[in-house]
């Protein structure tokens, strides 16, 4: 029997290269575009059908992240799925308990150099680097001044021993504090819901830093939340997404930062409730934003971060990536050819390498 496959969301047309050496018994379909999720509010009904549509006649499904949310109720109107791939450490946007109640078997792989096999440094906090330094040094606005014929129109901000805060001091928080820290001298500050001292100490060390500067204040400082937002120059959002933490971030803690501040988002859309965010940026209450995540994604072509004139009429500065953090070449590739390895280890019925269902 043939069994047919759907690799989802493949944006830059990588997976052919790897699963089209599965071989003639497998019937393998490519999506490149992302329909607007099943369970996001303001999708409509005819949108949840045509996924279903799109996905129903097969048995395999590969997905990257969430770019595709897999929730209870389109799960169970999948009857030939039997297995789904996802990638990276975990997939929130997968509903685990409605595939085991299916005995639908779902696999995770991580990536891998295509070359020696060895594991991966996360490409996440190079990203969230190089946005935090082209938001205060203007970049992307003086590259397109230039390229329109313009000149000098603009400010950059220096970010040398300023202060960095960090809503969620994690493992990329700690190493975006640990880059800007040794590099610039950025006093690092913290917040969380659960991060105490002990646990900011934790990080500095784990980081390579003693947990005391020679002056006596903390490495990396834990602080409280009306802190953070009223002292950061640069605010930077590495939470993980959950019920918790869902619009964590509102128009009380933006109103607090200095009119001169940067705001940054690298995790999750989500986190911040994107009208307040919005707003803030709109009325130019801060210097800039720089944002690779948003409540949809792909961004609809009619969404405010598409259609406003940025950096214009009082307007703050807003720097937008399509989610790329962790779109690295050895990432992406080294993922889809774990996957077409998982596809073979399952047809032979052979256990998946990493299982979550």
């Amino acid at each position: 029997m043939t069994l047919k496959i759907a690799v989802l969301d493949d944006y830059q047309g990588v997976a052919e290269r790897h699963f089209g050496t599965l071989g003639d018994e497998f019937e393998i379909i490519y999506f490149k575009d992302t329909l607007l999720p099943y369970n996001h509010p303001a999708t409509p009904q005819s949108v949840r059908d045509e996924l279903v549509q799109r996905l129903e006649p097969f048995q395999i499904i590969s997905t990257t992240r969430e770019r595709t949310p897999f929730p209870a109720e389109l799960v169970s109107r999948l009857p030939e799925l039997k297995l789904l791939l996802t990638n990276g450490t975990r997939n929130l946007a997968l509903d685990l308990s409605a595939f085991k109640e299916r005995g639908i078997a779902v696999g995770t792989v991580l990536g891998v150099r295509p070359v020696d096999f060895a594991p991966v440094v996360d490409p996440t906090p190079e990203h969230i680097l190089t946005l935090i330094l082209a938001l205060s040094k203007n970049i992307a606005a003086d590259d397109a001044t230039v390229k329109a014929g313009g000149w000098q129109t603009g400010f950059s901000t220096s970010l040398s021993g300023k202060t960095l805060g960090l809503v969620g001091l994690g493992r990329l928080g700690a190493v975006t504090a640990k880059m800007l820290h040794a590099a610039l001298g950025m006093q690092v500050i913290a917040w969380s819901p659960n991060l105490t001292q002990d646990k900011a100490d934790e990080q500095a060390r784990a980081a390579g830093f003693a947990a005391t500067q020679a002056d006596g204040r903390p490495t990396f400082a834990s602080v409280s939340r009306e802190h953070l937002f009223s002292r950061a120059d640069v605010v930077s959002v590495h939470l993980v997404l959950s019920d918790r933490s869902r619009g964590l971030v509102v128009a009380d803690d933006l109103r607090r930062m200095k009119p001169e501040s940067f705001f940054v988002n690298t995790s999750r859309g989500p986190l911040v409730v994107e009208r307040d965010l919005l707003d803030t940026l709109q009325k130019g209450r801060i210097r800039g934003a720089a944002l690779d995540v948003f409540d949809i994604e792909p961004l609809p072509t009619d969404s405010e971060w598409r259609t406003t004139a940025w950096g214009r009429d009082g307007r703050s500065q807003v720097l937008l990536t399509p989610h790329t953090g962790y779109v690295d070449h050895a990432v992406i590739h080294g993922w889809y050819k774990l996957q077409a390895e998982e596809v073979l280890r399952w047809k032979n019925g052979e256990e998946l390498s990493m299982r979550l269902v």
